[in-house]
């Protein structure tokens, strides 16, 4: 196992006064840094533009790459890719591509497992396994951005909705997408960014307290506290209540739409009454909701609702006023889907 520091880890200005110490011009970092985040490349003797000692010093005090592809699996006729990395420690991540015509969004994780443990949600039957590096979430952004470029094709949005909780890794998250925002490198737009959380309040104040132009989505699931609690066990400790109340101040705030995540169970949240209900509670907030049909995962007998069922539950947010879409399921046959994530392969690293 190698003991050296992740290079993405480190800013722009981390990497300059490392170079400066060893009496570098002041251009090379930024040499440095349209290498890593432009050209994307990720070993130090494609740095030609180095002269060979400071490509020797480079790969003697940094790591170029500290998750490592394990199995790679497609669905939806090759619109669905999943890539299962594995970190030097042995834990698993995974990180999802979707195709949808021009668009390409990909589905990063913030942490190997996830405590929130969330009843229909695989990743959270893991439980927590590691909190994942700033570093570490860049690099699965560039190594898919390398796939998609060899295809010349085009990442269209960045989405942190993979395995764990962002808010629970809220700095290194932040630090991550802010390095892949750096105009001078990788230069991904804030606005084609989205975090998602189950609900951690005071990290959505201090989210919105930042005014960031990153997008939030929450995963709500339920409009009462006691099926929300069965649902997802935060709510215990941040109940509706509360949670609707920070998200109406950070759209006060921010003056920016909030996303609301409904998974779909049949008999369970899907009814006339937790639509109403639903409508209710949103009623006059600049939202959107994504309707999502629940995903098969094992150890949860949940299945999804009938299309019917569906379509009225949506056809009574739109009576609320409330725009919303029903996601169609991706992945599927992968465990590329909304919480399928890394259960399947966790028994191969523990």
């Amino acid at each position: 196992m190698s003991n050296l520091s992740l290079i993405y880890d480190y800013s722009k200005e981390e990497l300059r006064e490392i170079l400066q110490e060893w009496d570098e011009p002041a251009y090379r970092v930024e040499q440095l840094w349209r290498g890593l985040y432009q050209s994307l490349w990720n070993n130090p003797d494609q740095f030609t533009v180095f002269p060979k000692s400071l490509r020797y010093r480079l790969s003697e005090q940094f790591a170029f790459e500290s998750i490592f592809p394990q199995r790679e699996t497609f669905a939806d006729r090759g619109q669905t890719r999943k890539v299962l990395f594995q970190t030097q420690q042995g834990n698993p991540i995974e990180t999802v591509l979707m195709q949808a015509g021009e668009r390409h969004t990909l589905c990063i994780s913030s942490q190997s497992g996830c405590g929130m443990g969330c009843v229909f949600c695989a990743t959270g039957k893991m439980g927590f396994l590691a909190n994942l590096t700033s570093g570490q979430i860049i690099e699965q952004v560039l190594y898919f951005v390398r796939l998609t470029r060899s295809e010349n094709q085009t990442l269209s949005n960045i989405v942190v909705m993979g395995m764990g909780e962002p808010f629970h890794n809220f700095e290194q998250t932040l630090r991550a997408l802010d390095r892949l925002n750096d105009p001078s490198g990788f230069c991904f737009g804030e606005r084609r960014f989205t975090i998602s959380t189950v609900g951690i309040v005071p990290m959505i104040r201090e989210f919105a307290r930042l005014r960031r132009q990153i997008n939030l989505a929450i995963s709500l699931h339920a409009a009462d506290n006691e099926l929300r609690s069965q649902l997802v066990p935060i709510n215990r400790k941040y109940p509706i209540e509360t949670l609707i109340e920070a998200c109406r101040d950070y759209v006060k705030l921010t003056n920016r739409r909030i996303s609301f995540e409904w998974v779909l169970i049949e008999n369970l949240n899907d009814s006339f009454e937790q639509a109403q209900r639903l409508g209710s509670l949103l009623k006059g907030f600049l939202c959107h909701v994504n309707l999502i049909p629940l995903n098969p995962t094992p150890g949860y007998a949940g299945k999804a609702p009938s299309k019917k069922r569906i379509l009225e539950f949506k056809k009574v947010l739109e009576q609320h006023h409330i725009p919303c879409t029903v996601r169609i399921p991706r992945g599927i046959s992968i465990h590329a889907g909304c919480g399928q994530l890394a259960v399947f392969h966790q028994e191969q690293f523990h």
